[in-house]
């Protein structure tokens, strides 16, 4: 055990391979409270600590609020009003039903990271090394496609009468890459941003329900009810870009998992024992690796977590949950009160949304119309630095924690903004390729997204059942979610294969 310090060969208990150490100056836990043996080789074993002290919830709100503002993006402005403007807001049912998964499968992402402080992904680490590795690629491969940052300078041409898309993205890009590297610390700067996309999200939208939706579209709302499990034809939503609806009602893909580095650095739970990702201009870096120590099993520690794990269920479903849903359902009515029926929606260079503006101008007043579009422009570059930020946290927590552990060169921090610069490189590549049609890229990106989501749908069920104490795993409903998540993904993710291979082999 850990005596006066000193690590010896029996503090690893090696005799059961368990992913915890434990301190004989504290209480053994109960036989009934030990840990489902986990093979510890891939990262060093954690020890026991103390469950922090609750915060009160306006202390924690943030890491959902930044999931919801990568949200309003993508699936809330461009799919889920493109879909609407082609069928109706009948089909509305499954984006609630999938913002409402996604909102059980961020809790069970929250639950490891609050018991112990690490990551979701390098719980999975702990069951299979390899895991590092492939989900290095589930982050980088969906998300390299510069789509949000391409669809929000189309939407800003608009604004100024034309320009060289691919070009500009190229330097908004290297800008966003700027002002990440610039930043003390980074969680602080995405967290600022993103509370102010909220919040010009819902002027946006409290502006638009008082001028601009019309009372039949609130009247045609309840078909999403009537139609509840009702799919569109393929003729009309193609099978891609329903998964991509699906994925990107909400926050979608790997991103989901991001939420684990943010509460994290937001300091909730054991998280307030790692360390925070700081710029390696201006902050203080640490070389620690972010492997995890688990909640001491005592009763004020496990009070302590239940209170923790209902201020985190209150602030995802507040935070993610309502204003995602909010989001998605204003916006598709927006667009089917103003371009429902006219033919612009089989085009995928944002035709639509030239043309619900230019709707708006005339139904509510010139301001508004130009309004949306400096929205849609804003929000996307917004949802963009997002991405470049969630992708590089994941990526270098991967490399630091499984790979690089014990250097003392590449800290987290160091990796974190060299994976930045690489994301930013590749997207640039891509664009200059001429791959710049934003509709196809988001499509790309959210297919992808939906495979990995099956995947870690199905590990999240390993992990919170195996990996964590008996008070606190997964159980009843929320497994049934889980379950349920892996059957919704895996039952889209597995048509659009079918239907890939079948087109394949039609053509």
């Amino acid at each position: 055990m850990l005596n006066g310090g000193q690590d010896s060969p029996a503090s690893r208990l090696c005799h059961a391979h368990l992913i915890v150490v434990h301190d004989t100056r504290r209480p053994m836990p109960s036989t009934d409270d030990r840990y489902v043996p986990v093979p510890d080789s891939s990262l060093p074993p954690m020890p026991y600590r103390d469950m922090p002290e609750p915060l009160p919830l306006r202390k924690i709100l943030g890491p959902s609020v930044i999931l919801a503002g990568l949200g309003v993006g993508s699936g809330e402005y461009i799919i889920w009003p493109f879909i609407t403007s082609i069928v109706g807001p009948w089909f509305l049912w499954a984006a609630v039903l999938s913002v409402t998964v996604q909102y059980f499968l961020n809790m069970e992402i929250e639950r490891y990271t609050l018991a112990t402080g690490e990551t979701a992904i390098a719980g999975f680490v702990r069951f299979w090394k390899p895991w590092g590795a492939l989900f290095i690629l589930f982050t980088i491969l969906p998300n390299m496609w510069p789509g949000w940052a391409t669809s929000g300078i189309t939407i800003f041409t608009f604004l100024i009468g034309g320009g060289n898309v691919p070009l500009i993205t190229i330097g908004v890009l290297i800008a966003l890459g700027a002002v990440l590297t610039a930043s003390p610390v980074v969680y602080q700067t995405l967290e600022k941003a993103q509370f102010f996309k909220v919040g010009l999200t819902i002027v946006f939208l409290a502006v638009a329900i008082a001028s601009a939706i019309t009372a039949t579209a609130w009247a045609d709302l309840p078909t999403a009810v009537t139609h509840f499990g009702q799919l569109p034809p393929a003729d009309q939503i193609p099978v891609s870009l329903m998964l991509s609806a699906l994925v990107f009602a909400g926050a979608g893909g790997v991103n989901n998992l991001a939420q684990s580095n943010w509460i994290r650095d937001k300091g909730f739970g054991m998280g307030v024992y790692i360390p925070k990702i700081v710029s390696p201009i201006t902050g203080e870096e640490t070389a620690a690796p972010a492997t995890g120590v688990m909640v001491r099993q005592t009763p004020e520690n496990i009070a302590r977590f239940k209170v923790w794990w209902k201020r985190a269920n209150t602030e995802q479903f507040w935070s993610f949950w309502f204003i995602c849903v909010f989001s998605i359902t204003v916006f598709s009515l927006l667009a089917y009160s103003t371009v429902f029926g006219q033919d612009v929606s089989d085009q995928a260079n944002l035709a639509f949304i030239v043309a619900e503006g230019e709707v708006l101008k005339e139904v509510v007043g010139p301001w508004f119309g130009t309004f949306f579009w400096v929205f849609g422009s804003l929000s996307l570059v917004l949802v963009a630095m997002g991405v470049l930020d969630w992708v590089s946290r994941i990526v270098a927590d991967i490399i630091k924690t499984v790979y690089l552990p014990t250097s003392q060169r590449w800290t987290e921090s160091r990796i974190y903004f060299a994976c930045v610069w690489i994301t930013v490189l590749a997207g640039s590549i891509i664009l200059l390729s001429g791959f710049n049609q934003p509709l196809l890229l988001l499509v790309i990106a959210a297919c992808l997204n939906g495979g990995v989501m099956f995947v870690y749908s199905i590990l999240l069920i390993q992990l919170n059942r195996r990996a964590l104490p008996a008070p606190l795993r997964v159980r009843g409903l929320r497994l049934g979610m889980l379950v349920f998540a892996m059957v919704f993904y895996g039952f889209f993710a597995g048509w659009l294969v079918i239907v890939q291979v079948q087109s394949y082999f039609a053509g």
